[in-house]
């Protein structure tokens, strides 16, 4: 996630909304897959996936050092406005959000949270059997603490605790579209679900109402992009393919798409979703991967738009962190979107004017280079290491024979000289 400055490109409005009065009116380009949206009516529900695949002991170790993608982040910089995202409220729809962690205690709203999965009393949306949505609230919101580098990008938000899933994938679509209802009725700016399903859903599904209510509530809605992307294909995943969402890929250290992500058009732009640190339930911090820890990040970042600039509407924030993401191509890809997220590029980039609702082409920058970083990498692929590997065994295989051969060819020297004395 650099902060150096680049040339901005405008973003062509492929899924952006445009919220006119109470109604919702797509942008032009915004028309989904024939093949993925029927709008005859409403499907069945569909079963909803996390998009993490790891786990690790809890409670855990802390960890010392700052993580990589916080490195690359000048966090002065981020939150010279001293807000931090005081005041915006972020609501997790996950596994439940532990705030017995020290670094959540005091940025979880329990109170305002709610458990689809436990009736009656024992009901607790701060209940996390998994550990998952404790991770992905950590990277939003987990205070500094003492002991750890590790602390959430929007450290001064609230986050809303909402339970709609588990290991076993007991959550589906419907769940889904109530835990957004919640969410905002209770008064969340951003709604962060890291959690897909591959089922197609119609415009007329209740998730894909329930979204659009949130919209249409000012209410900025991210969502991962999911974890099936090992075998390249394209394909839509929900909710994140709505109109409207802000969809996420994850990127690695080298701000290439993590080869788990799954690529579609639907992607809007990627995040750290490698090695990523984040707190756990009981306190510590562990290590996980997917692209349900990239759409953190971009929940986070659009915390800190929302706070400093509260009358954005969700596609101004969406078109804020996509003309300021980092490109290493020229316009869309269906695997980062339009780019790696800078965090503080999309919070310091000057602007006369807010951001367009629905992006217009800018004439001039239509060819812009490809990012600084792009260029200059102290790292390597595997591939690189065997080159480098196989030059190195060629090299010193070449000086063992020299050596070899001038060591024969003086011995044989030697000999014809004791002959001739003879």
């Amino acid at each position: 996630m650099p902060s150096t400055e680049r040339t901005e490109v405008a973003v062509p409005p492929t899924k952006r909304v445009l919220l006119v009065g109470a109604a919702l009116v797509t942008a032009a380009g915004a028309v989904a897959p024939a093949a993925a949206v029927d709008d005859a009516g409403p499907r069945p529900r569909a079963p909803m996936h996390l998009t993490g695949d790891g786990a690790c002991q809890i409670p855990a170790e802390q960890i010392k050092g700052r993580p990589w993608p916080l490195q690359r982040v000048l966090l002065d910089e981020l939150w010279q406005d001293g807000k931090k995202g005081k005041g915006i409220r972020v609501a997790v729809i996950d596994t439940g959000v532990d705030d017995k962690n020290p670094q959540l205690t005091d940025a979880v709203d329990a109170r305002a949270g709610r458990d689809y999965l436990t009736k009656g009393k024992g009901a607790d949306p701060t209940k996390d059997e998994v550990g998952h949505g404790t991770k992905v609230a950590g990277i939003i919101a987990a205070r500094p603490h003492k002991g750890t580098g590790f602390v959430g990008i929007a450290p001064a938000s609230t986050i809303i605790p909402i339970r709609q899933n588990d290991a076993d994938n007991s959550g589906d679509s419907d769940t889904m579209a109530q835990a957004i209802d919640h969410a905002v009725a209770k008064g969340a700016d951003v709604i962060n679900i890291s959690q897909d399903t591959t089922k197609p859903l119609s415009r007329t599904s209740v998730l894909a109402k329930a979204v659009r209510d949130a919209l249409a509530a000012d209410v900025v809605v991210v969502a991962s992009a999911g974890n099936d992307g090992l075998d390249g294909k394209v394909k839509n995943t929900y909710p994140a393919a709505f109109d409207g969402v802000l969809a996420v890929a994850s990127s690695d250290r080298n701000n290439e798409r993590a080869s788990f992500s799954q690529p579609g058009d639907f992607v809007d732009v990627a995040a750290p979703g490698v090695d990523i640190v984040s707190t756990v339930p009981g306190g510590g911090q562990c290590t996980d991967n997917g692209t349900s820890f990239s759409s953190p990040f971009v929940a986070g970042v659009a915390a800190l738009l929302k706070s400093r600039h509260p009358d954005w509407s969700p596609a101004q924030i969406a078109t804020r962190i996509e003309q300021t993401a980092e490109r290493s191509i020229n316009g869309h890809d269906n695997y980062v979107g339009w780019g790696v997220i800078d965090p503080v590029r999309a919070l310091t980039t000057s602007d006369t004017t807010s951001p367009a609702t629905s992006p217009t082409p800018d004439p001039g920058v239509s060819k812009a280079p490809p990012p600084d970083t792009a260029a200059f990498s102290l790292a390597e692929t595997s591939q690189e290491r065997s080159e480098r590997y196989a030059t190195y065994t060629v090299g010193i295989t070449v000086v063992v024979v020299a050596v070899i051969a001038g060591a024969a060819a003086a011995l044989r020297e030697a000999r014809r000289r004791r002959n001739l004395r003879a």
